[in-house]
């Protein structure tokens, strides 16, 4: 699958990719080599992922993500059932950390499937 990276990329392979860390070019290598920490290089291809940074990208979504779910709930559950300071601390701590955790990873690989597919990585003279 070398070539235009735009033409292979339909957007389900776009989001599997991104959903299963995986290399945005051959679809096999995996993007990552801990939680967070993006490989070098891709095992499979050989695809060199140091040009594809996603900067601070993925903590931004997180943030308003997780900021738009817990603030509309604690809202809603404010409102509607006025519980004690506690109960709002029990369910809404654990949940951010939580959705943090599990989003941070899928919008990372997200963001660098993108970063290759538009070549916005590569340095390219202007126009």
């Amino acid at each position: 699958m070398t070539g235009d990276p735009s033409s292979a990329f339909t957007p389900p392979r776009v989001v599997r990719a991104a959903l299963l860390g995986l290399c945005p070019r051959c679809g096999q290598g995996s993007l990552f080599r801990g939680y967070l920490s993006v490989a070098p290089a891709c095992r499979v291809c050989g695809l060199d992922f140091t040009g594809l940074a996603a900067g601070d990208g993925p903590a931004a979504f997180v943030i308003l993500i997780v900021g738009f779910i817990v603030a509309g709930g604690a809202l809603i559950l404010e409102v509607t059932v006025k519980p004690p300071y506690w109960v709002h601390a029990v369910i809404w701590l654990p949940l951010i950390v939580i959705l943090s955790l599990a989003l941070m990873r899928p919008l990372k690989a997200w963001l660098v499937v993108q970063t290759y597919r538009h070549r916005a990585g590569e340095d390219r003279p202007a126009s």
